[in-house]
């Protein structure tokens, strides 16, 4: 029987692996992924298996990384490039750097005991 013969049911659904993998470089999860190609998470996942992948979570994490570090690289270069606010944030979350913030208190602080009645329930 030719390939070209109408089996029924609905058409099969192709996944263009460029955009599913350009969606997993910014993060899109698995219900999002499905949705650009109008299917549910589970063909998206065998379309994947199908494609040597163990499915949707390992083509994602192979993906997903590419495109943190893109996302990184191009922090660099923008703090590189003299972004004082991306240089100011880098610092923080890659040298523990803080705003200093100066508290002071005025006055006399008082701290007070509480007991309290503790009252059981008899049977």
């Amino acid at each position: 029987m030719p390939d070209s013969v109408d089996k029924g049911g609905r058409p099969r659904i192709e996944i263009d692996m460029n955009q599913l993998t350009a969606a997993c470089q910014i993060q899109c999860t698995a219900e999002e992924c499905a949705s650009l190609f109008d299917c549910s998470v589970d063909t998206l996942d065998r379309r994947l298996k199908e494609e040597g992948w163990e499915g949707f979570a390992d083509f994602y994490k192979r993906h997903s990384e590419n495109g943190r570090s893109s996302l990184r690289r191009m922090q660099w270069q923008s703090a590189k490039g003299g972004n004082v606010t991306m240089q100011i944030w880098l610092g923080k979350q890659m040298l523990e750097q803080r705003d200093k913030q100066d508290v002071e208190h005025g006055g006399d602080i008082t701290i007070t005991s509480i007991k309290r009645k503790v009252v059981r329930a008899s049977n």
